[in-house]
């Protein structure tokens, strides 16, 4: 039985399925349909701009700042100004859909180097490995440093017309051409503006941070594979594989979590309007959604731990036979108390937040039932009153690492149906290995509940992004409306700065979208760079010792790499879906508003065309907002098939072929998964 539930979980999870899976779930936060929305909301804006630059003329020069204008090269001239914020804006958004073809050509060429790094690991000797694999792992980490290259260079023009926007506001403001309240709403935007730069600033140090912890704990992995494989006591083969299985999954929780964090919705924007009234209290928080993927990428070990010990024991009695050792007279938990002890070891050096403390208890709770395990001798019989308190301890720390584990899958979007690694699954099958047939079972029905819980949560924080799309798309139109209706004789200074205002904010959202694509391709790189660098050095110098599995530390390093070559690729296949988006919108929607932004700008405000091709320009705009809508509200159709189809696949081949679970085990289970989702999800909505 537990060899079809494996054959048939490898099957659901192949790298291709992984790869959809990991799009469903990262889909609410790395839409970027959306996240266009206020592209040609720019793009008009540039052009009203453009419209009231030939109303009457002033000098902003009045108070200018002591080192000179950074930005602004004819202060003289507010009209000139503004003219300089166009011009800025139309090479920005010409550079962004010249750079996202070249990442979406680029990232196209991911799998094939992917394929061709699996056969390698695969079917190569030692000697071909070491040669080979580095030229095609290599080769996907130039290829993220060029994308990051490119991604850059767009955000950097994005910032430009940022930073002059924001020049152009400030020396208004010194120029003194605002009544009280006006200053005060102007400079409350621009404090805004500051600490949304700010947050940005904070989410890059910080997920480079999490990178380079994520580095050491690699390293640290496989010293940990050694000394847990040395120590494992006889008997507990499969046991072993289990925890390893665990302790493989560590960088890809990490590495979900980042993608995760980084990509929440208006992550930066709430951040910047929270950080004006409380700053402190946002930083703090900042660090504790990174402390927290340190404190869930735990979540794994602790649970193959917690299900260890919940495997020799039954609702009445527990299996002292196999878990005495009679040749060393101790209990085989010793192993199951040292993993314990180095897990909370490794999280007491964690900052102490909330998933870190819930991680600590577990271990604690698990060290204390291993000490109580291990007062235990065969010529002592225990009292009934004793033995059951014991099990119902076993049985709620599995519940409790059962619940932790949903929750971490929720935090960093990890799929819950996930293979075991190749050389791994390679090994189970050719020794014959089996884990309880009941074991299996179990953990079959919960992953199952598990999926089902995690797709249906995706849906409906997708549904929430585009309810939130559909109410932003309204306050857009109106601003289009409103600027249409603009005569030049009615533009004053107030309506001036309105529009300009306006224009940071559209801008800014855009291009924290572009700071989101940096952040993508380096971690590819730092992936990349990890497994050329550790995992591989690692490899080279392991030796086929055989002593404890038929999984020995060669195949563990080859594992390794792996998953570390496939979480790369599923990096850069997501960041592919991403930027055939953006050009197929870009291409609809926004190229002829820019180019006709540009003839705009181009035309002699005076004559009648000039007009007409204003009009043309917001009339265009207004559509592009209504398409971008429309292909929003089909995608949505398309992930809610998809999401579907997922759901059927699992519980149409998984569930199938496991016997019936009494009607109070079905409903544990569920109770466990609900409240590993049961956190205030709706919070990174506001």
């Amino acid at each position: 039985m537990d060899t079809q539930i494996a054959k048939t979980t490898q099957s659901l999870t192949t790298a291709a399925e992984m790869r959809e899976t990991t799009e469903m779930l990262m889909k609410p936060n790395a839409n970027w349909e959306e996240y266009l929305t206020p592209a040609p909301l720019s793009i008009a804006i540039m052009g009203e701009l453009v419209f009231i630059s030939s109303s009457d003329d002033f000098s902003i020069n009045k108070n200018p700042p002591k080192d000179g204008f950074k930005f602004i090269k004819y202060p003289e001239s507010f009209r000139a100004c503004l003219m300089q914020v166009c011009n800025s804006g139309w090479h920005a958004f010409n550079e962004a859909h010249k750079n996202m073809d070249q990442i979406r050509i680029h990232t196209s060429t991911v799998p094939d180097y992917m394929k061709a790094a699996v056969k390698i690991l695969f079917h190569g000797t030692d000697n071909v490995i070491e040669t080979l694999l580095p030229n095609q792992l290599d080769t996907i980490r130039t290829i993220a440093d060029e994308c990051v290259t490119l991604a850059d260079s767009v955000e950097k023009k994005y910032a430009d017309v940022i930073n002059l926007i924001q020049e152009l506001l400030e020396a208004c403001t010194n120029a003194e051409h605002f009544h009280k309240e006006e200053l005060e709403k102007v400079k409350m935007k621009l404090e805004e503006n500051k600490l949304r730069e700010q947050s940005a600033k904070e989410l890059n140090d910080r997920s480079k941070k999490a990178m380079e912890d994520m580095s050491k704990q690699v390293e640290e992995a496989q010293n940990t594979y050694k000394k847990a494989m040395d120590s494992l006591p006889s008997g507990w083969e499969m046991i072993g594989m289990d925890f390893v299985d665990g302790l493989l999954s560590l960088p890809t929780t990490i590495i979900n979590g980042v993608i995760s964090i980084a990509t929440s919705p208006f992550k930066l924007a709430s951040a910047a309007k929270t950080s004006r009234k409380n700053k402190r209290k946002k930083v703090d928080e900042k660090v504790d959604e990174f402390t927290q993927m340190k404190a869930y990428s735990k979540s794994a070990e602790i649970l193959k731990l917690a299900a260890s010990l919940k495997q020799h024991v039954s609702d009445s009695e527990i299996d002292w036979k196999n878990l005495y050792d009679q040749k060393n007279n101790k209990m085989k938990t010793a192993w199951t108390e040292e993993q314990f002890k180095r897990i909370s070891e490794e999280l007491q050096k964690m900052p102490n937040d909330n998933m870190c403390k819930i991680a600590l208890s577990l271990c604690e709770r698990g060290i204390t039932i291993c000490e109580e395990l291990a007062t235990y001798t065969p010529d002592q019989t225990w009292d009934e009153k004793k033995t059951k308190q014991l099990i119902k301890d076993i049985q709620e720390l599995n519940d409790g690492a059962l619940t932790f584990d949903t929750k971490s899958k929720a935090a960093s979007g990890t799929p819950a149906l996930t293979p075991k690694p190749p050389m791994m699954f390679k090994a189970d099958n050719s020794s014959g290995g089996k884990s309880a047939g009941q074991r299996a079972s179990e953990n079959a029905r919960f992953r199952i509940e598990q999926s089902q819980a995690q797709l249906k949560h995706v849906r409906q924080s997708y549904e929430k992004c585009v309810e939130n799309m559909e109410k932003n798309q309204k306050e857009l139109t109106d601003i289009l409306v409103e600027m249409q209706n603009c005569q030049i004789k009615e533009v004053d200074f107030k309506t001036k700065i309105k529009m300009l205002v306006k224009g940071l904010d559209a801008m800014g959202r855009v291009k924290e979208q572009w700071e989101k694509m940096v952040l993508f391709f380096q971690m590819v790189s730092n992936i990349v760079k990890i497994s050329l660098s550790k995992t591989m050095h690692n490899f080279v110098k392991t030796s086929e010792d055989t002593k404890k599995l038929s999984y020995n530390e060669k195949l563990f390093a080859k594992d390794q790499l792996y998953n570390q070559a496939f979480q790369a690729s599923n990096v850069a296949s997501l960041v592919h879906m991403i930027s055939e988006t953006y050009t197929e919108v870009s291409n609809k929607y926004l190229m002829d508003r820019v180019s006709s932004l540009g003839k705009l700008m181009a035309m002699d405000k005076e004559k009648p065309e000039f007009l007409h091709e204003r009009l043309n320009l917001q009339e265009s705009c207004q559509e592009a907002q209504r398409g971008i809508l429309q292909l929003v509200l089909k995608n949505k159709k398309e992930f809610e098939i998809k999401t579907g189809a997922r759901m059927k696949k699992i519980e149409g081949e998984l569930k199938a072929i496991l016997p019936a679970a009494p009607p109070e085990e079905t409903e544990r289970i569920k109770e466990i998964v609900q409240d590993g989702f049961s956190k205030d999800e709706e919070e990174s909505y506001y």
